[in-house]
């Protein structure tokens, strides 16, 4: 029980880093806000033009009489509205993580210096373009595992009870555990840590994890919270990859004071 307390301190301690450091906080929002931006519009688009594109994707039932014509595509066009929603949420964090590279990357340098003994933070020797193209690839890998867990508890909310109790909390679980993947790839993936080995280290310490990733999801189920509390949550997930690697801090991000913090450029 200890590592989940440990986890949501990590979340905690990233908030309040990036509040005592308003600089990194406002290019932190900045990607977040971007990927608001773009799914928001589409959406807007698919709520405008959605029923236009399911009377194309269904010739074959132009010629039903009504009502059962209206109803048909009118739950078809709901049905693409949801599934469009649900994806939004599964891929917003990737996205903007994605969008936000540069930003990210620097914030976790900064956090690792920050907490660091010797001031440093272990620095990627590859090119931006190849640490975007590794991030992009492992995203849809991490999307692809937890859609596949998405289908399984889609099927297993049909159970009587269970599906209505138990299923829900363990999709928070879930999704809290993918989340913090994300997360902490910005830190592991600079540390050349591969997918699976991040898997690996992650399912290791699964109280730690669900303690810092689980309370976030349900945070994002808030409207916008998601892009504020983004960059605290890079900082926290910085500090948790160091504890899942065992690196050694000189203090505790939150607790030192502001007068002695020293700014490693």
């Amino acid at each position: 029980m200890h590592d989940l307390g440990a986890g949501l301190g990590y979340l905690l301690k990233g908030q309040r880093w990036v509040a005592r450091h308003g600089k990194q906080y406002g290019f932190g929002i900045l990607p977040g806000l971007i990927a608001l931006v773009l799914y928001a519009a589409a959406l807007v688009a698919l709520a405008l033009w959605g029923d236009d594109l399911v009377t194309w994707a269904t010739p074959f039932a132009d010629g039903w009489p009504d009502p059962w014509l209206g109803l048909f595509r009118g739950f078809l066009t709901v049905v693409l509205f949801a599934l469009a929603l649900l994806l939004a949420v599964l891929t917003f964090t990737a996205v903007t993580l994605l969008i936000g590279q540069p930003f990210y990357e620097n914030l976790s340098e900064k956090v690792d210096r920050d907490v660091s003994p010797d001031g440093t933070a272990p620095e990627s020797d590859l090119p931006l373009h190849r640490e975007m193209w590794i991030s992009a690839r492992d995203s849809l890998r991490v999307l692809v595992r937890a859609a596949l867990w998405g289908v399984l508890l889609f099927a297993l909310g049909f159970l009587p009870f269970v599906g209505q109790t138990v299923v829900p909390v363990i999709g928070f679980f879930v999704t809290g555990f993918f989340l913090t993947e994300e997360l902490t790839a910005v830190a592991l993936q600079r540390r050349s840590v591969e997918l699976r080995d991040r898997l690996t280290l992650l399912r290791s310490r699964k109280l730690l994890v669900w303690g810092f990733g689980t309370p976030l999801g349900l945070a994002f189920l808030v409207p916008f919270v998601a892009v504020f509390l983004m960059p605290g949550a890079v900082a926290g997930a910085t500090l948790l990859a160091r504890d899942l690697l065992g690196e050694e801090n000189a203090r505790e991000a939150e607790d030192a004071p502001e007068d002695e913090q020293i700014t490693h450029h």
